[in-house]
């Protein structure tokens, strides 16, 4: 079997995975037919999506990925549709708690430690979004649709950088004290020792020094900071930031790159 890592799909996993693009997942040592070969995905999965539930298309990529000769694992990213992702059912898998969306297509959950070929990984996903410094809009906070519509059609002509509580934003983006709660419960188990670290997010140092301060900390940047600083790793990968990138021995964004880890 084998590990790899990568970053944001994006909601395109044929972009990343096909046969033509991926070569190696003709070797049947590397993916044998038991789907026990592993490809994590550093969040920004985004083929859970659709606020009124799994489409058409959305179906046809999941069967695609359940299809291929490994198991896909992801760290929720700030591109989900994350009331959807706490739909589905909770399962154990490798020592952590994930959620099914099909049998080798699953979500790791935040805090939660997995145990693949005796390494152990810390997941916690989420992200603050980039692309919302005109708002969000809320259907709640309008008197009608209609009022809604004619404000949507007005910020999207002016060409505004804003997203749509819960149709294209999720508040859930950020993580609960719960769980954050529940990743240190968990490292505490393991005597704060793991081999990875995996989150969609950077941690604080890494985005002061990507963006040269120009990037606003929040409460999980700090939280991961905080983790890695407490943490024995060999090596914390995120994504988010959408370059690939050796920030130092330890610290590394994926984006396009496909990385094997074992």
């Amino acid at each position: 079997m084998s590990i790899w890592i990568t970053g944001d799909i994006h909601g395109n996993p044929v972009g990343r995975f096909s046969t033509r693009r991926f070569l190696q997942q003709k070797d049947k040592e590397l993916f044998p037919e038991d789907k026990s070969s592993v490809i994590i995905i550093c969040g920004d999965f985004g083929c859970v999506w659709d606020f009124r539930g799994e489409n058409a298309e959305e179906k046809d990529k999941l069967d695609w990925l359940e299809n291929k000769p490994w198991t896909t694992v992801f760290v929720c990213g700030n591109h989900e549709n994350h009331k959807r992702l706490a739909q589905y059912p909770v399962k154990e898998w490798n020592g952590g708690l994930v959620h099914e969306i099909r049998p080798h297509v699953l979500h790791l959950m935040r805090g939660e430690i997995y145990t693949i070929e005796e390494k152990k990984f810390f997941a916690f996903g989420g992200a603050s979004s980039h692309d919302i410094q005109d708002g969000i809009l809320d259907r709640n906070n309008y008197s009608s649709e209609e009022e809604f519509k004619h404000t949507y059609k007005k910020w999207y002509l002016r060409g505004k950088m804003f997203r749509v509580k819960d149709v294209s934003w999720w508040e859930e983006e950020l993580p609960s004290e719960s769980e954050m709660k529940n990743g240190k419960t968990n490292l505490n188990k393991h005597d704060y020792k793991v081999d990875y670290i995996i989150t969609h997010s950077p941690s604080a140092s890494t985005i002061a020094l990507l963006g040269h301060g120009l990037y606003e900390q929040d409460i999980l940047t700090m939280y991961l900071e905080d983790i890695k600083s407490s943490t024995e790793f060999k090596r914390h990968y995120c994504g988010h930031m959408h370059i690939d990138a050796y920030v130092n021995e330890k610290d590394v964004i994926l984006y396009t790159s496909m990385e094997r880890i074992n």
